[in-house]
């Protein structure tokens, strides 16, 4: 018996749906152990009692000059009527949880610190710090005998943040590629752009929590973000397409998509911050530059994948496509491109793009939050504005130029919770003079 068009449309629909049941079943899967998962043993500092009923941290590492850790050593947070106290623990990991952000005195206790072991000449203690853009803030006390802490001057100061505002920076364009190839292929705004951020860190975490190796975790976190990204498209903006949707209704549906995504990924995963594999580590001295290894290791991953993604575009027939639905999708499709296959593998790519821009920013922050994607997407809206619209390498230097500057602002006096004001500020400025963004053009080239 022959089946009819009808019949062959409805079994398609029907395997569609099968398929993206599948793929949410799978992803609810991973967050249903992510958040059982929260409450294990991790590499993260081990919590104090105090740490239980807050989702804000102040953590560190004690080890002495020959990198032994240090325990028992009691140390305490203060601000107005609040006090915390912790105890390192066998492997000199520390953990007070703190009810709000802001600046709260840190005090080591010095009678408490094992016979012979003495802070370095020049350690402040105690000291006053800051959260900056993180719900964990890291502090770092010096031990050793004969050693000296020096206090950084502002150049040496200027010379971090810039290398720092680098590093952030070029994750942030990580996301932006993405942001940028979907935008010059369909046009879509895509405000749930910051939940694809946010589901490659919780992915991580999710398949590390189950006993998978931390490499393995990395690569079906990537895998995951493309079909994340394939999902929607084959299932939401595809049709959407197709019914001839205007742009607007489009946009506005990607701000709900995100909003249930984002929430979701809260029921789930929970609200407290999490912290990936080698999350904590001291920051290492490479000439004049102290930078840690988590931002060294971002900022090569995210220079040599935007390379990469470079050559992809300018060098291959696929690059080439790519920028031939991205200028004109009618001249493409009678030219012989098959503008869906490019749409689709765009899709895909900015998905796996957002992913390894959410697994470093994990890394930068540190910590895994439900909302972290969407604490960022301004900065990747400004980044892909700032570069101009459409254009790849346009949000590449869109978005080294917002990360610098957010950056550079604390060295200057603005205060951390105002630095990304600064940047989107700045965007506003350069829009006003350029409305196109720097490398804004007619056609959308790379």
């Amino acid at each position: 018996m022959r089946s009819t068009p009808q019949g062959q449309r409805a079994g398609r629909r029907l395997g569609l749906l099968r398929l993206l049941g599948a793929i949410g079943a799978s992803i609810f899967a991973i967050l249903l152990v992510a958040g059982p998962a929260s409450q294990a043993a991790s590499p993260s500092p081990t919590p104090s009692p105090s740490n239980q009923t807050f989702q804000n941290n102040i953590s560190g590492f004690l080890r002495d000059d020959t990198r032994a850790p240090l325990a028992d050593v009691t140390i305490t947070a203060k601000k107005g009527d609040f006090t915390g106290t912790a105890k390192s623990s066998a492997n000199g990991a520390w953990n007070i949880g703190v009810p709000e952000q802001g600046t709260y005195t840190v005090e080591l206790d010095e009678s408490t610190l094992p016979e012979g072991i003495k802070l370095a000449d020049g350690q402040d203690n105690p000291r006053d710090v800051t959260f900056s853009q993180t719900s964990n803030l890291s502090v770092i006390f010096a031990f050793g005998k004969g050693i000296v802490v020096q206090q950084q001057d502002f150049g040496q100061n200027l010379l971090n943040r810039l290398v720092a505002g680098l590093s952030f920076g070029l994750l942030l364009a990580l996301a932006s590629v993405g942001l940028s190839l979907i935008f010059g292929t369909t046009g879509l705004t895509n405000f749930a752009h910051g939940e694809m951020v946010t589901l490659g860190a919780v992915l991580v975490f999710g398949f590390n929590a189950i006993g998978l190796p931390f490499w393995l975790s990395l690569i079906l976190s990537l895998a995951g973000g493309g079909l994340f990204g394939y999902a929607q498209d084959r299932g939401l903006w595809r049709p959407l397409r197709r019914r001839g949707t205007g742009l607007v209704p489009m946009m506005i549906v990607s701000i709900g998509l995100a909003l249930a995504v984002r929430y979701v990924i809260q029921f789930y995963f929970g609200g407290a911050t999490q912290q990936l594999p080698y999350a904590q580590s001291p920051e290492i001295q490479i000439g004049p530059v102290s930078i840690s290894p988590n931002n060294l290791w971002s900022l090569g991953i995210s220079a040599v994948v935007i390379a990469l993604i470079g050559i992809v575009l300018l060098k291959t027939r696929l690059g080439k496509a790519t920028r031939a639905v991205a200028d004109n999708p009618a001249l493409a499709a009678a030219s012989g491109i098959d503008v869906d296959a490019v749409i689709r593998l765009v899709w895909i790519t900015g998905g796996m793009l957002a992913s390894l821009g959410g697994i470093l920013w994990a890394y930068y922050r540190p910590g895994v939050t439900f909302d972290m994607g969407s604490a960022i997407l301004l900065l990747i809206f400004a980044g892909v504005t700032l570069g101009g619209l459409g254009t790849v390498f346009g949000a590449l230097i869109g978005s080294i130029i917002v990360g610098i500057f957010v950056e550079l602002t604390t060295v200057f006096g603005l205060a951390a919770d105002l630095k990304y004001v600064g940047a989107l500020f700045i965007m506003i400025v350069v829009l006003l003079f350029r409305p196109q963004g720097i490398l804004g053009r007619r056609e959308r080239v790379g």
